[in-house]
């Protein structure tokens, strides 16, 4: 049984040769678009000014890759029978064993902060009354 497949149309096709090139960098990714502006420097530097200001507008610059990432399916592939009853009942049981954890986990730390919360207020309470006590204290002047 031979499989297809099926690869995206590349985007090179209608509008002007603007759009075209600009499809045809966003198809090679960030490499070629970093090429095409050094080689602009190189030919004339204005249009690789250009290039390298339109790069930073566009956010191509920046971005981890100008194509598209694909979508690996992760979150569907962890809900997903693998058609052995006894395999997807280990993997049910790990999962939750795992979320239990976490849950777990979380409130650990929501009590941790609530505590650490509780120390610096009472310690900020102890501070402010021993400063009014400081100031209300009438000055003693030593003979």
């Amino acid at each position: 049984m031979a499989s297809t497949l099926t690869a995206a149309p590349p985007r090179t096709g209608g509008g002007n040769w603007f759009t075209r090139s600009e499809a045809w960098l966003d198809d090679k990714g960030k490499g070629a678009w970093i090429a095409a502006m050094v080689l602009a420097f190189i030919l004339f530097w204005p249009i690789g000014l250009a290039l390298l200001a339109y790069m930073i507008w566009s956010k191509r610059m920046f971005n981890t890759s100008c194509k598209k990432r694909p979508d690996l399916g992760l979150g569907h592939a962890m809900n997903r029978s693998t058609g052995n009853a006894a395999f997807d009942a280990y993997k049910a049981d790990t999962l939750r064993r795992l979320q239990d954890e976490q849950d777990a986990f979380e409130a650990f730390l929501h009590r941790l902060r609530e505590a650490k919360d509780k120390a610096e207020f009472d310690q900020f309470l102890q501070d402010r009354a021993a400063a009014r006590k400081a100031a209300t204290a009438p000055d003693t002047v030593a003979p």
